[in-house]
């Protein structure tokens, strides 16, 4: 059938984590009973496939989006004959505890799983306790004979770097970059479609399952990117209204946050699909088929051929878009 396309909204696919909480109920999101730690906000991978909850497409996951509209819909930049899944992953993430001390592959590792691909991201505060922190890259000449030694005798975290964190800062995060984020945080998270981590620490303590999670020393050892992968962090906190600031920019997306206080006309491009992200405040957003009230914690999926749309009210947006390569 031939559908005209319009902004997309998902039901998120709710992930227990035994570092979660219940914190994504402030966006009043439908939370299973447990620690609920990431909300898969916009999905297409075989751990999560989230389904559309508006319009003509309710009830159709994002699989079969790509596949019936894929080319149109995600733009010349967002959709791949090669990999064929949608290219990025949101979540929302609720930090209770604190996460496992982690790294990420890039596309190239000769070990990566069957049909996964390597995963760069980015974080977006958007709300975080007093004296709350991250952890974010090595200290300096840190290699990775100083890092095995770390590990086996025990002190691995004085090779990190702790940053201190609030709402608004953002940091992008190459594969490669040893990271975690810490208790009393809650997050937004843009990434690409990969569901690949490898801990090189988790505190000794129990998972779900009552038993030790497992560590990925060599693996993790092996995708370090000793001398830095291109980290960069900011905080956003001065955004001007009617202009988008680019809060973190890698091959497979660019993300730009926009503070929304009056009505403001934008367009989708050929090239690529954009995924809004609500990180506070509320409003609407209107295409030429209709018009939809938004609100903090939600997330949408612009199709490229969307065209003309106008967002208004008083809000904060994140909008992420895949570059050309």
């Amino acid at each position: 059938m031939t559908v005209q396309p319009y902004p997309l909204q998902f039901k998120p696919e709710m992930k227990e984590r035994v570092w979660g909480g219940r914190a994504l109920e402030k966006f009043d999101l439908e939370l299973p009973e447990g620690a609920i730690g990431e909300g898969w906000m916009i999905g297409d991978h075989p751990n999560g496939t989230t389904k559309v909850t508006n319009g003509e497409l309710a009830g159709k996951g994002l699989d079969y989006i790509r596949e019936q509209y894929g080319r149109e819909w995600f733009g010349s930049n967002g959709f791949s004959e090669k990999n064929g899944r949608f290219p990025l992953l949101i979540k929302l993430l609720d930090c209770n505890d604190d996460l496992s001390i982690q790294v990420h592959p890039t596309d190239d590792y000769d070990r990566l799983p069957a049909g996964e691909l390597g995963k760069t991201e980015m974080w977006y505060i958007l709300d975080a306790k007093p004296d709350a922190k991250i952890i974010y890259g090595l200290r300096d000449k840190v290699d990775r004979s100083a890092m095995e030694t770390a590990i086996r005798e025990g002190r691995i975290m004085d090779t990190l770097q702790e940053v201190p964190v609030k709402a608004g800062d953002a940091f992008y995060i190459p594969a490669g970059t040893v990271h975690a984020l810490c208790a009393g945080v809650v997050v937004a998270e843009i990434q690409q479609n990969s569901d690949t981590t490898y801990r090189l620490y988790d505190y000794n303590r129990p998972g779900l399952d009552g038993k030790l999670r497992e560590l990925h020393i060599e693996d993790s050892l092996n995708v370090i990117a000793y001398d830095g992968a291109g980290a960069t962090r900011m905080t956003s906190t001065e955004t001007a209204p009617g202009e988008w600031l680019t809060i973190a920019s890698s091959p497979y997306f660019v993300v730009e946050k926009g503070v929304v206080a009056a009505p403001w006309k934008l367009e989708t491009s050929p090239e690529s699909f954009a995924i809004l992200v609500i990180a506070e405040g509320s409003g609407t957003i209107a295409w030429e088929g209709g018009e939809k009230p938004v609100k903090n914690g939600e997330c949408y999926l612009l199709p490229a051929n969307l065209g003309a749309y106008k967002l208004d009210g008083q809000m904060t947006v994140l909008r992420s878009v895949v570059p050309g390569r």
